[in-house]
């Protein structure tokens, strides 16, 4: 089970990032997606070092950690974001969230063979149970002839996003992590994503664009200071205190939250065969994270 203080961390970001797609959904109206992307990471980033500014803590990371930063901004805040502001273009917020609840899957592939952590049947068992009810969530889309092509759009998109996280993720869990400040380290690694972000949108769409409707603003503000200095490191901490398959227990009540708001906010309709798959994609996660926590081969200690 985990501490109290893991507890705290776990809800606080299911909560936040809940209502992140809904938020993101606004966000897609008038500017274009990287540019939007680009100014969330520069305020979050500088959130963060301001943060650690004022509680006095470091924020000076050693030249030899600046590769490892970049690989993560890439990963984390260029691709991953990208890929998932793009994919609610063509499916409804909550079905990224949906999809995302199978990021310990992929967590756990790549901690095993990056960082010696064991898989258990019990682990696998569940986790193929819940690809499965992913995958009939996304039939109720790939039903309706009009939306297929969107659907498998959105769908490729998500799943492009769901790798890179969980690069990012198990970056966040290895060695190399421990050898900086955590929250400086997080900070720096946003700003570089923005920076990237910038002059990927520079070269692909042009200057930088603004929306000015007051929704626009609040939205980019939560998603920068809450959804992304705050849930950020509070979940890239979790991953460094419990693991990043433990981590992603979150990805299990999120998309709840999120697809809850989605059929108040966005008209999304549920049928029998979305509810089942929801349900099942569910069941199979809590079965896998039932599991008890994977420990590393001797030989990699």
């Amino acid at each position: 089970m985990p501490d109290r203080r893991s507890a705290i961390q776990f809800l606080a970001v299911v909560l936040i990032w809940g209502t992140t797609w809904f938020v993101i959904k606004d966000q897609l109206a008038s500017v274009p997606v990287t540019w939007s992307v680009a100014y969330r990471f520069a305020i979050g980033g500088a959130a963060l070092l301001a943060w650690c500014r004022i509680r006095g803590m470091p924020i000076a990371v050693p030249a030899s950690a600046l590769p490892f930063l970049t690989a993560l901004g890439l990963m984390q805040f260029v691709l991953n974001f990208n890929f998932v502001y793009r994919s609610e273009l063509y499916i409804p917020s909550g079905i990224p969230a949906v999809a995302f609840a199978l990021l310990m899957v992929p967590n756990a592939i790549l901690a095993r063979l990056f960082l010696g952590r064991r898989l258990t049947r019990h682990f696998l068992a569940g986790a193929a149970l819940g690809v499965v009810g992913v995958g009939l969530l996304f039939g109720q889309q790939l039903a309706l002839p009009d939306n297929r092509d969107e659907t498998v759009r959105g769908l490729a998109l998500v799943t492009a996003a769901i790798i890179s996280a969980s690069i990012a993720n198990v970056m966040q869990a290895s060695p190399a992590a421990a050898r900086f400040p955590a929250l400086a380290g997080l900070g720096w690694a946003m700003l570089i994503g923005a920076a990237l972000n910038a002059l990927w949108a520079l070269v692909a769409v042009g200057p930088p664009a603004w929306d000015s409707r007051p929704s626009y603003t609040a939205g980019l503000l939560f998603l920068a200071v809450a959804a992304s200095a705050l849930a950020f490191a509070l979940y890239f901490d979790l991953i460094r205190r419990i693991g990043p398959a433990e981590a992603a227990w979150t990805g299990v009540p999120i998309p709840i939250l999120a697809m809850a708001i989605s059929t108040a906010l966005e008209g999304y309709r549920w049928t029998l065969l979305a509810a089942a798959g929801a349900v099942l994609a569910l069941a199979g996660l809590i079965i896998a994270l039932r599991s008890p926590p994977p420990r590393p081969h001797a030989a990699s200690r």
